[in-house]
């Protein structure tokens, strides 16, 4: 008989996009077009889902923006959300989102540390966000640098400390650095994790694919691009 894991104590938060064509990786859409941007954005965000759905921790949520509606695979995608805590994001800026998705999780599940990635990469397995989660037990914050200079995950402790992500640029070649840096002027270590290749351009794919297992929605999708 296989024991029952005991879950970990962190709420790991994704933040999402619904991806609906024409508003969803528009830098993949100048070369793949509006429809199949959204549609490889639809099987990533699924692919996400399903790692942290299996991942033994005790709760978890997505902040999400968007029409879902109109978004490609929205039925899947509803299907799959309703094993997740489901948020409205609030703010102005995507710093400001992702501040106040962190406030707002924390708030729904009890204060838990809250370990957040995005939809980017769907080659994360549950096996290393369980060991990120358990990383975040003993350390105020972690963080996962992605290829391309940005980060894929940050998790913090203590929420308050996510507020120094409000004023950090994002989407540039050296948001990781901005953010190790706004954390680190909170006085707490930053523990670094992983890093990962996000998709952002056409470029990215073939490494990110290569990377997901065999049942990716995201590497069938992608297949020939």
């Amino acid at each position: 008989m296989t024991p029952i894991q005991t879950p970990i104590p962190v709420t790991v938060l994704v933040v999402a996009k619904a991806p609906v064509p024409g508003l969803a990786k528009t830098r993949l859409a100048v070369t793949l077009g509006d429809h199949a941007a959204a549609d490889i954005a639809a099987a990533a965000l699924l692919d996400t889902l399903d790692a942290v759905a299996a991942t033994p921790v005790t709760h978890r949520v997505v902040a999400l923006t968007g029409d879902l509606a109109r978004a490609c695979r929205a039925l899947d995608i509803r299907d799959r959300l309703a094993a997740f805590t489901v948020i409205d994001q609030r703010g102005d800026t995507f710093a400001d989102r992702l501040a106040n998705a962190h406030a707002d999780a924390a708030t729904a599940t009890g204060h838990r540390p809250v370990l957040q990635i995005g939809m980017d990469t769907p080659q994360v397995s549950a096996e290393l966000l369980a060991r990120s989660a358990r990383q975040l037990l003993s350390a105020p914050a972690v963080l996962g640098m992605a290829c391309d200079g940005g980060w894929w995950v940050l998790g913090v402790a203590d929420v308050a400390t996510a507020e120094g992500v409000r004023h950090v640029p994002m989407s540039r070649s050296d948001t990781g650095a901005l953010t190790l840096t706004a954390l680190e002027r909170t006085g707490i270590p930053v523990t670094l994790i992983e890093e990962l290749p996000d998709v952002d351009t056409v470029d990215d794919i073939p490494h990110v694919r290569a990377a997901c297992g065999p049942s990716s929605r995201f590497a069938r999708t992608t297949e020939g691009v």
